[in-house]
């Protein structure tokens, strides 16, 4: 496989801090996504995951669940993270959902490429299943240093397709952040490292580096099944665009503005906080995303 274009890194603090949408500080112009008649992903979409380093199995189940979670599940509590999904479903003229289910799993502990990796070695990792049909997901641990991360993304989605083909493949990569830049890519359960010094939220899951993982996947997911090749909904240059979650940079509740994530529910046994049920029981903090019905960006609570 060879790197056809990889456009959006997720939220970065800095981003957040400087440039978080915020009604009750500046009047600001609507949020429009423009659609750029290119193809989006839609109907039932497997989800590969190759997990490069060192994850425990709580970890992963962690991630799984939160993937499983994304489809309706009858009875499931509300909100719910596949009401947050569901959001997906209004892009497009509401022409039907993407229905992720996970597929492959590829559990990789030797570090055969280093700890050192590059856009390349990823597009060569989400090429190892060989699915045209499907995410390739990537997800890097806590001790994997990838190109740019924490500098200026804390995760990446594009596209790759075959040297000899025209099919393109849709991937996404995630790093854990837990010990190289957490107030970067795990906000808001880390002290950020700019800005206002609020103090952390509690991690649902009691994994500061995965549950910050889970936001990012969060945000890449979204942007890939509505801007998977880079002529889907964005805003902005198509080099650097503001998708359906990076647009809402630093929302997760009501009343956020930058540096403050807003009004989300607590654990009174715990005190984590969260905004979504998942399946098994699992609580999520999911950031807000643009719905083209309202061009809001629209929370869960």
């Amino acid at each position: 496989m060879v790197l056809s274009n990889y456009h959006h890194a997720t939220a970065f603090v800095v981003l957040l801090l400087c440039g978080a949408a915020s009604a009750a500080l500046v009047e600001q112009q609507p949020l429009v996504l423009k659609y750029h008649n290119g193809e989006l992903l839609k109907g039932r979409i497997t989800v590969n995951l190759f997990w490069y380093g060192s994850f425990t199995p709580i970890q992963r189940s962690i991630i799984v669940d939160f993937i499983n979670s994304l489809t309706t599940t009858p009875g499931a509590p509300l909100p719910s993270v596949a009401s947050w999904w569901k959001t997906t479903e209004n892009y497009k003229l509401g022409s039907g959902s993407s229905a992720l289910v996970v597929g492959k799993q590829t559990i990789h502990p030797s570090y055969t490429l280093g700890k050192s990796l590059q856009q390349t070695h990823l597009v060569s990792l989400a090429s190892t299943f060989n699915d045209l049909a499907a995410i390739n997901v990537i997800l890097t641990a806590k001790d994997v240093a990838v190109d740019g991360f924490c500098r200026s993304r804390c995760g990446t989605h594009g596209s790759a397709r075959p040297v000899k083909g025209n099919t393109r493949t849709a991937y996404v990569w995630v790093g854990n952040s837990e010990t190289q830049c957490p107030g970067q890519c795990a906000w808001p359960f880390h002290q950020p490292i700019y800005g206002p010094q609020t103090p952390p939220l509690v991690a649902p899951n009691g994994d500061v580096g995965v549950d910050g993982m889970i936001i990012n996947l969060a945000t890449l997911l979204a942007g890939t099944v509505t801007n998977p090749f880079n002529n889907g909904y964005f805003q902005g240059p198509a080099t650097a665009p503001l998708e359906a979650v990076s647009a809402c940079t630093g929302v997760f509740g009501s009343g956020s503005y930058p540096g403050y994530p807003g009004q989300v529910l607590v654990e009174k046994s715990t005190g984590a906080s969260y905004n979504a049920h998942g399946v098994n029981g699992r609580k999520y903090l999911l950031p807000a995303m643009w719905d083209p019905k309202t061009s809001a960006c629209r929370t869960l609570v």
